[in-house]
């Protein structure tokens, strides 16, 4: 029968579709299909002679193969209905498998009598790919670490990740359906203003620093980004926010501003050991090359100390450590013997200590127990109990079988630094003898001066 009258002359606009559209006469046999659908099929079906699909075969959605009278347009000229969303399996000619819906309707002529019927097949998959799109998505959302939230054109939230549950404390069956303003502190709604001004212009907000409120009342500051979401037609219908937790971020700012201060400050300290320590030798050296030698070995000296603080963070060292850093290049550890409790110097005990030590290690090897193959140094400590009770730091360094008595140069500038800079740098005094066993030097300060304030 001819279905002319039924397709008038929309064929050319049905050529032009790019969804799959044929039509079959009452018994099912194909009178018209566009180019769409010989594409989907992956074949051209004869027109009159194949009959209710024109694909090559029919699988149901499990594999299982599908008669052609089984398919839905079949069913809908069979059982006189229209069928919506019939799902099936193309099999091509070539062997590829393409899942489809199929959304047949009967043609009727005036009376109401079946003459025909047109059907419009969607490939699944695209659909498919857009929900697998939609899915990919979803899951990026839910699994990350910021707080994705979703509203309205009305400031009405409508999503709410696992990332906002944790930065805000809301559930999301708390937050959706509230108005965003509630995590807004008050001082801060016109940001909110603001942001739907450019919104209703299509415009992304810049990400920027804020505070949003949590659900115990509790402020937390936080990096936002503001995006339009668009529907289908382009229309803008809410926006999507992002916020990220900079609380940690703010911190780590402090705590370098503070670092910042204490390195300033710890510098200004070096250079004040320096000045101190370049003025006294200028006073005490009769020739320009004796200046610098003396004035390199000691600045040698206190970046050997340097290097233990920051090994140390800057909280202290161990003053077994420093003894052995600044006697080191001088004595084997066989011709050194270092007792006392543990103890962590503060960093201004380290850099003067640093120097005295270094300066009994170079008179002993110059001149004392170092320079004879059978000396050796001994550097005991103890802490004690005064009468008041506060703690008193002890240390005593005692040279052994050197040779004779020879005195430091008692105006040079290692007496100098053992009886006055060093002793007087934490708060204590210091003490030089000269026998004949070997120079000993005894220092006396309060624990509190020495010792780190982190212990």
């Amino acid at each position: 029968m001819d279905l002319t009258p039924y397709v008038g002359n929309s064929t050319d606009l049905m050529q032009g579709l790019p969804v799959a559209v044929y039509i079959t006469d009452k018994d099912g046999y194909i009178t018209y299909f566009n180019e769409s659908a010989a594409e989907l099929w992956g074949r051209r079906p004869v027109i009159g002679a194949d009959r209710w699909c024109g694909s090559w075969k029919l699988r149901h959605l499990d594999g299982n193969a599908m008669a052609h009278r089984d398919c839905p347009m079949a069913v809908a000229l069979l059982e006189g209905r229209n069928v919506h969303g019939g799902k099936a399996v193309i099999e091509r000619p070539n062997g590829e498998l393409i899942p489809f819906s199929a959304h047949p309707i009967l043609l009727r002529d005036a009376t109401g009598k079946v003459e025909g019927a047109m059907n419009t097949l969607l490939d699944l998959r695209t659909q498919t790919r857009a929900d697998e799109s939609d899915m990919r998505l979803a899951a990026i959302v839910e699994s990350s670490m910021d707080a994705i939230v979703s509203k309205d054109m009305n400031g009405i939230m409508t999503s709410w990740n696992e990332a906002a549950v944790n930065l805000f404390g809301y559930t999301a069956a708390e937050a959706i359906g509230r108005p965003v303003t509630m995590l807004i502190p008050a001082d801060r709604l016109s940001e909110e203003t603001a942001i739907m001004a450019r919104l209703r212009k299509g415009e992304r907000t810049p990400t920027y620093e804020t505070v949003r409120l949590r659900k115990d009342g509790t402020q937390v500051p936080v990096s936002l980004t503001v995006s339009p979401i668009r529907d289908g037609s382009g229309r803008i219908v809410g926006a999507s926010k992002i916020a990220r937790d900079v609380s940690s971020y703010k911190e780590s700012e402090r705590r370098i501003r503070l670092l910042m201060r204490e390195v300033n400050h710890r510098v200004k300290n070096q250079y004040a050991v320096i000045i101190s320590m370049v003025r006294e030798i200028g006073k005490l050296t009769s020739t320009p090359e004796s200046f610098v030698d003396q004035v390199r070995s000691r600045i040698t000296a206190l970046s050997q100390s340097h290097d233990l603080l920051v090994e140390g963070g800057w909280q202290g060292a161990a003053l077994q450590e420093l003894i052995e850093a600044q006697l080191k290049p001088f004595v084997a550890h066989s011709r050194l013997s270092v007792t006392g409790p543990a103890i962590l110097l503060g960093s201004n005990a380290v850099q003067y200590l640093g120097i005295a030590f270094h300066e009994l290690a170079t008179n002993a090897a110059k001149y004392g127990a170092l320079s004879r193959q059978a000396g050796l140094i001994e550097v005991q400590w103890e802490v004690a109990k005064i009468a008041e009770g506060a703690d008193t730091f002890r240390l005593m360094w005692r040279e052994s079988g050197g040779p004779a008595i020879k005195q430091f140069d008692r105006q040079g500038f290692g007496t100098l630094v053992l009886k006055r800079v060093a002793p007087q740098a934490i708060d204590g005094s210091g003490q030089l003898e000269f026998s004949e066993s070997g120079l000993v030097w005894t220092l006396t300060a309060p624990l509190r001066s020495v010792q780190s304030i982190s212990e």
